[in-house]
């Protein structure tokens, strides 16, 4: 994983929650964790990653994660045990 990658993690876990993460950067990240990415209908974009999937939406028309978008990111990396939990980020 580069440094962008860890960077990129670690705003996804940054207390307080941000809302200025690009999505292509936490789509490169998802890619650099060996996740399946496919895109769904619309906006929708599938991820996979070590058995556990959901779905998001690449936000539209800017290009940053809103603060619900970044919660459902955390929750799908500590479910998919890339984290254990927001703490670990500390």
């Amino acid at each position: 994983m580069s440094q962008k990658h860890r960077r990129t993690l670690a705003a996804i876990f940054a207390d307080p929650v941000r809302s200025n993460i690009p999505w292509p950067d936490i789509e490169a990240l998802l890619i650099a964790l060996g996740a399946e990415v496919s895109e769904g209908s619309g906006s929708r974009v599938r991820v996979a990653l070590n058995d556990v999937r959901a779905v998001f939406h690449r936000p539209h028309p800017q290009k940053e994660t809103d603060k619900g978008a970044v919660k459902s990111m955390r929750r799908f990396l500590i479910q998919a045990e890339i984290v254990d939990d927001a703490s670990e980020m500390d």
